[in-house]
Formats: C-alpha cells, sequence, structure tokens
C-alpha cells in the first residue's frame, strides 16, 4: 500500500469484530512502531501485548470510571455518551508505555524532557499505518488513569503508560473525517 493512500485512508475503528489477531501479524505491527524516529535514537518506549478478555474488561471498567469524572469536571456532554466498549472488544490491545529517561536533549531545556513522548507518538502512528495496511482497524486511546493502568499492568514506577492501541478486524466502515487543507495551517518563512 503507498504512504499517502495509507495515511489518507486510515481512520479510528470503534467497532470490532471478535476475530483474534494472530501474533505473527501483531510482531509485524510492533515491528513498523520500533522503527520509528526517536530522539538522540533512544527508542523510549515498550509495549505490552493484552489479548486476555479479563484484563481488558478491567482497563475498559476503569476508563470508564476516568470518562464519569472527566464529565463530571468538564461538563462536556458528548462525554456522557461516548461508549468505550472498544476496548473491550478490540481482540488486542497494545499498550504503549515510555521511559521518561530516554528522552534526549531536550532534558537541559527549560520545560523540556518531553520529547520522549514524541518517539512514542512517533512509534504508536507506524503501527497505526502498519495495521491499516494489513487490513486491521485500530484506535489511538488515552482516555485512562495512568497511575491506575500502572498497577493493573505491573509497570515500573519510573515508566509511564502513554497510550493503547486498540487493534482488530473493523466490524464497520471507516467513517468519514473532515480534514483542513494543509495550506490553511501553513505558514512558510523565507
Amino acid at each position: 500500500m503507498d504512504v499517502f493512500t495509507a495515511i489518507k485512508e486510515r481512520r479510528s475503528c470503534r467497532s470490532f469484530l471478535p476475530d483474534p489477531v494472530g501474533d505473527e501479524v501483531i510482531e509485524k505491527i510492533l515491528d513498523a512502531g520500533v522503527w520509528a524516529p526517536s530522539p538522540a535514537n533512544n527508542q523510549p518506549w515498550e509495549f505490552i501485548v493484552i489479548t486476555g478478555k479479563e484484563l481488558k474488561e478491567r482497563i475498559w471498567l476503569e476508563s470508564d470510571k476516568c470518562k464519569k469524572i472527566l464529565f463530571e469536571k468538564s461538563g462536556w456532554k458528548w462525554l456522557d455518551r461516548y461508549r468505550l466498549d472498544f476496548v473491550k472488544e478490540a481482540p488486542a490491545v497494545i499498550v504503549v508505555v515510555a521511559d521518561p529517561k530516554k528522552t534526549g536533549a531536550d532534558m537541559f531545556l527549560e520545560g523540556g524532557g518531553l520529547a520522549y513522548q514524541h518517539g512514542c507518538a512517533a512509534a504508536i502512528q507506524n503501527m497505526l499505518l502498519a495495521a491499516h495496511a494489513l487490513g486491521l482497524g485500530t484506535l489511538w486511546f488515552t482516555l485512562f488513569d495512568k497511575d491506575i493502568l500502572r498497577t493493573m499492568l505491573d509497570i515500573d514506577a519510573a515508566r509511564e503508560p502513554l497510550a493503547l492501541i486498540c487493534l482488530g478486524k473493523a466490524a464497520a466502515g471507516p467513517m468519514k473525517t473532515p480534514r483542513t487543507a494543509a495550506k490553511e495551517k501553513t505558514r512558510f518563512i523565507r
């Protein structure tokens, strides 16, 4: 698949078929992730792959609690209606765990030390595109309490769970999402 086609066709999937995703396919997707650029090539990511129903249920339950808290604090009506069932329905969930110590030279700048997150974001995008090229749907999900997830998955206190990638065969076609033209978001300085 052409990279530009993959970029334009990939969409977030919120409804998955129960068909399992094979370990070889997951490994191929993870391999795409580790080829992402990162600050000083520190590769600040680690991955946890979850396929067990019970653990996905627990993550869904905690995410739903987090959603309710955010709804109460924000008052955003869409949050109250936002269903998180995709977390427990996805045949596989990849947890992206970051190592803040692998941030790069930005750690010496005022307000710095966040480039490790950028590297992990690049790894996530690589995995989303690889999954799409393999005919799978994905969702980049961040609506969870990091401390609860850290405890639940026995993640070292020095590491940070950044995102979940819900992964599987899409149960429905992609939703059309509008995009602003790049020229409307770009300023050239020559």
